[in-house]
């Protein structure tokens, strides 16, 4: 079950104090995944939307975690990649795009960039 708690970075200014909450850290992360060409979506996968109702919210897994420890960041992102993508260069590209952009935006070391290949989007005749 996850922990509903929110960890925040503290950071002195000259004028007063920065908090900055895991969940941010966290949205950062998603947009910057989002950004490169072969990720689909940040999900933990297609799930059958009766039976997600039909759960409590504390039992569904967010397709995003952040975990402090000692002022730096572990972050895990639940991923859907695009049909054909080589997963292992996207996986890179992922993990580099969202490691510079939490800590450009928000100066919190990120020590790790783990990622769950949730499932594969197909493309539909649409789309090619």
């Amino acid at each position: 079950m996850e922990d509903n708690t929110m960890d925040f970075q503290n950071t002195d200014l000259q004028g007063g104090s920065l908090q900055i909450s895991t969940e941010v850290i966290g949205k950062i992360a998603r947009c910057a995944a989002l950004e490169i060409d072969g990720v689909a979506e940040v999900s933990c996968g297609r799930q059958n939307k009766k039976l997600k109702d039909l759960l409590e919210a504390s039992s569904i897994q967010s397709p995003v975690m952040v975990e402090m420890r000692d002022g730096t960041a572990n972050i895990t992102l639940n991923l859907m990649m695009s049909f054909g993508a080589r997963i292992p260069a996207v996986a890179e590209k992922v993990q580099e795009n969202v490691k510079n952009a939490v800590q450009n935006m928000t100066n919190v070391t990120v020590s790790r960039v783990n990622l769950v290949i949730a499932g594969l989007a197909e493309t539909t005749a649409a789309e090619q």
